[in-house]
């Protein structure tokens, strides 16, 4: 009984916690109108390429950096946030399965995490993905590609 529930904590609680703190980013699932955004608010656009129940870096990246508010203040003043997530288990719409697919190899994903930048017109200014840093440090790694 012991082990059964210590498996359902790391299975099922453990991820929801390090993705709750995710939840107050305003992420769009549409670049389209995240360029606008971006446009509009002299912004850069950050795509978020993730498998966000099953990937385990990509939940160690939400819960170093994502879920920070070093990171929430930079993404609040200088970024649009695209969220394109590759979930196994969570349920998601074919439409959004298929756009999400389309934008993956656009950009030529190998591999999640996966974070691209992009000036309001679309041009590619750099891509990275989960770096052993501290929020602080990612900030300023994801600020030496928007110079």
């Amino acid at each position: 009984m012991k082990k059964i529930a210590l498996i359902l904590i790391l299975t099922l609680i453990i991820p929801a916690i390090i993705t709750a703190g995710n939840d107050d980013l305003n992420w769009t699932t549409r670049l389209d109108e995240a360029r606008k955004l971006a446009a509009d608010e002299n912004k850069t656009i950050l795509l978020f390429f993730t498998g966000s129940d099953w990937c385990g870096w990509c939940k160690k990246l939400v819960a170093q950096v994502l879920s920070k508010p070093e990171f929430k203040e930079f993404a609040d003043t200088d970024l649009v946030l695209v969220k394109l997530d590759f979930p196994k288990s969570i349920p998601m719409e074919n439409e959004q399965k298929e756009y999400n697919s389309s934008l993956a190899k656009e950009y030529k994903i190998q591999g999640f995490p996966t974070i691209i930048l992009l000036n309001a017109k679309g041009e590619v200014l750099g891509q990275t993905g989960y770096q052993d840093l501290t929020p602080q440090a990612y900030v300023q790694h994801l600020k030496a590609f928007i110079k």
